[in-house]
Formats: C-alpha cells, structure tokens, sequence
C-alpha cells in the first residue's frame, strides 16, 4: 500500500515488522525518527522565517524555540539592514561601550540572540532558520518530507522499533536504510536549491547551530 499519511505510515510499519501488538508504541518510533531528521536534515521545508520586535535599550531578543539554524537575520528598515553574525566575544570586542543605535551584528547567547549596538528605538527583525520538521500526528496527517521520502520515515520508524525490541542486527539493517535516505535526501535538497552548478561557500554565509 501507498504511504500518504500518517496513519498509513503507522500501517506500513506494523506490516513491515509483522507485528500487530505495537500499536500503541508506534507513534513513538516515528517520533524519535523526526527527531533524528530533524537534527541531520536542512531541507527547504524547515526553512522558516520569523518576526521580532526590537525594543529601545533592550539587547536581547527570544529565538524561535524550534531554530536549529540562523540562515539570516535582518531588519525590516529602509534599505534593509543585514545584521553580521559574530562570536559572543566579539561582538562584546567589536561594540565594547553599551551606546545605543541601530544594531549592526549580532550573536547567539543561549536561547536568546543578543544585538549591538543596543537598539536605539523600536524596529522589526526577519530571522530566516532552519527549524524542527513539522510532526506528524493525527491533526497533522502528512508534512513534504513524508511525500517525497516516505522511505526514510519507514527505515527510521523500523529502527527505532527492532531498538526497542532489542533486535540489534534488524535494528542495524535499517539504521543503515535510514542514513542513506537521509544522505540522499541532503543531496536531493543541495541539487534543488544550487542547481548543478558548483557550490562556492561565501564568508558572509555564517552557520549558527543552537542545538537540540
């Protein structure tokens, strides 16, 4: 049968085990396999833009609490202002008095993204990230990455079923199903948003992972 769904992908795994008495941990197996996508995977639709607003003399703003990834983080002004990623130390180097007006750069302290130079008055920040893969569940009956690679929500949900069943050699067969899928998939995502030409890394592209 087709894997379209949520529930179908709960039916495809108790058939690929044979097991009928797993229905209640099933949802668990596929949501410790999203946790795993979501940490290795970059794919388009965790891309996710958010809005903040700044506040006069107030340095720090929250994060998404789902961001795993800064891809840019800008404010909404007239010509637009691209804020720099710097270290913690840095941008206490860079910006060493507490003076405020119009941030510049930025760094990531906990779950928290400070600013300087401390904003002057209010504006409005875009942060664009990479965040978690919107979970599947019974409100939520399919998300892309279950569309176009439902085969490595089956391996994931597999592994972590023949885990729990402590089966260590089916348990290792799919693990490696699973890694190649999401191997895949990371190509299958670099190919569609750099085309086929080849990919040069830019120094003002800078990764900030928060971690999970």
């Amino acid at each position: 049968m087709a894997i379209t769904d949520y529930a179908s992908l709960q039916t495809a795994i108790a058939n690929f085990a044979a097991r009928s008495d797993l229905t209640a941990q099933i949802p668990e197996f596929i949501q410790l396999a999203e946790a795993r996508m979501s940490r290795e995977l970059e794919s388009r639709s965790q891309e996710k833009r958010a809005q903040a607003t700044l506040t006069a003399n107030n340095e720090y703003i929250s994060l998404p609490t789902d961001l795993r990834e800064v891809r840019e983080v800008k404010l909404n002004t007239s010509p637009l202002t691209v804020l720099e990623y710097k270290s913690p130390v840095a941008l206490d180097t860079d910006y060493s008095t507490t003076g405020t007006g119009k941030p510049q750069a930025y760094s990531i302290v906990g779950n928290e993204m400070k600013l300087r130079p401390v904003p002057d008055t209010a504006y409005t920040a875009e942060i664009v990230y990479i965040g978690s893969i919107e979970p599947l569940s019974n409100t939520n009956t399919t998300n892309n990455i279950l569309i176009r690679h439902s085969d490595a929500y089956l391996a994931g949900a597999l592994t972590e079923l023949y885990t729990y069943l402590m089966d260590e050699q089916r348990a290792q067969l799919y693990d490696q199903k699973f890694s190649r899928a999401i191997s895949e998939i990371q190509k299958d995502e670099q190919r569609s948003q750099y085309g086929s030409g080849s990919l040069q890394i830019q120094s003002i592209y800078q990764r900030q992972n928060t971690g999970a």
